[in-house]
């Protein structure tokens, strides 16, 4: 089932999407404004103009092209949240050896200063560089306690005067005491930004865990549900969020159909089929909830199909934005219709030849 759809949004819900700075937008279009001749994002917190000097277009490039610079304080052509290149070195090195300490005069070392390190971690991780150092060394001390290590041990190399100091920071991060370690799987976790906006990507040993638009409503629930499956946060890096950032960008230029990188989506056995079913939707179509619901042997299922596909926790991997409504209308989706409309754009617009995808039954 494929989709004819429009390039833009109605030009009365883009104007309201801007005016509110819904970030929902972001990468759906670009506002331009006639008067500046400066194209922003949806979300610009700079001073509204007139609705009737504005106008918008699908992508930067084509603001470029008519004529018009882009804004000095959204800045619609940079990829925020991404690691820049000033501030990896320091991090790498965290990582690389959680125990260190790290003074004002060690950081400047790298040529940095304290004040922009701190702020960059704040926006990209919610806390201070100090409490990012903090949760490394957590994290840390939980693999080592799942290897063996005794707790006093671990407490030390952690750098607390006490055990029970430790003890208690511990069971505050992940939730169980030092001595329940085997419970809890680590996970990294960081923000990926896309042309659709910030995205919270997290990440196990094994493989992606998350990948959800940070604006969510369903995000803190979804979280929720990862402690319920065992799993402990920390901040940081892995190789498979590395690569999953370099699928990402790929995807959105329209250069990868098929991601790689692998994928853990802890689950019911009924969610784990209708996941198993959204990944066999070829790229560049589209199914109904109802065929949906046939393809995995369950006809009569089509709400808890829908349900199903609400709570998956790895968008576009997962690519639950390929179904939609019955009447061929594009129905909900967590991140936003708008979003969604966007997607399937960028997959029907990469493929050479379209197809019709009808779900066959199980045998």
């Amino acid at each position: 089932m494929n989709l004819s759809l429009p390039l833009l949004p109605p030009h009365d819900e883009m104007l309201s999407a801007f005016l509110n700075c819904d970030a929902s937008y972001e990468g759906v279009f670009f506002t331009a404004v006639l008067t500046t001749r400066i194209f922003c994002r949806p979300t610009c917190t700079a001073r509204k103009p007139l609705p009737e000097n504005v106008t918008f277009y699908s992508s930067a490039s084509e603001a470029i092209e008519n004529g018009f610079r882009p804004c000095l304080r959204c800045k619609p052509l940079e990829m925020e949240g991404e690691r820049p290149d000033w501030i990896k070195p320091l991090l790498d090195a965290v990582e690389q050896d959680p125990y260190a300490r790290w003074t004002h005069a060690e950081i400047e070392q790298f040529k940095l200063s304290p004040a922009r390190v701190r702020a960059w971690c704040k926006q990209q991780f919610g806390t201070t560089f100090s409490d990012y150092v903090r949760t490394q060394r957590l994290g840390h001390a939980l693999d080592q306690l799942k290897v063996g290590e005794s707790i006093d041990n671990v407490a030390v190399d952690a750098g607390y005067e006490s055990v029970s100091g430790f003890r208690d920071a511990f069971a505050k991060a992940f939730g169980v005491p030092p001595g329940q370690a085997a419970q809890r799987k680590l996970l990294k976790y960081r923000h990926l930004q896309t042309p659709l906006g910030p995205m919270l990507a997290m990440a196990e040993a094994e493989g992606v865990v998350m990948l959800e638009f940070v604006d969510r409503p369903a995000l803190p629930k979804e979280l929720e549900d990862l402690k319920r499956f065992g799993y402990a946060a920390v901040p940081g890096d892995n190789p498979h969020l590395q690569q999953l950032q370099i699928e990402l960008q790929q995807y959105f230029v329209g250069q990868l159909s098929q991601f790689t990188v692998p994928l853990i989506a802890p689950g019911t056995e009924f969610e784990k089929a209708t996941w198993d079913g959204l990944l066999k939707i070829p790229y560049g179509t589209t199914c109904s909830y109802a065929q949906l619901a046939q393809s995995i042997g369950r006809p009569s299922s089509i709400r808890a199909v829908a349900n199903a596909n609400g709570r998956n926790r790895l968008a576009i991997l997962i690519p639950c934005h390929r179904v939609i409504a019955s009447d061929r209308t594009l129905g909900g989706y967590g991140g936003g219709v708008a979003r969604k409309s966007k997607l399937l754009k960028i997959e029907s617009q990469a493929c050479a030849f379209k197809t019709i995808y009808t779900p066959m039954s199980p045998a």
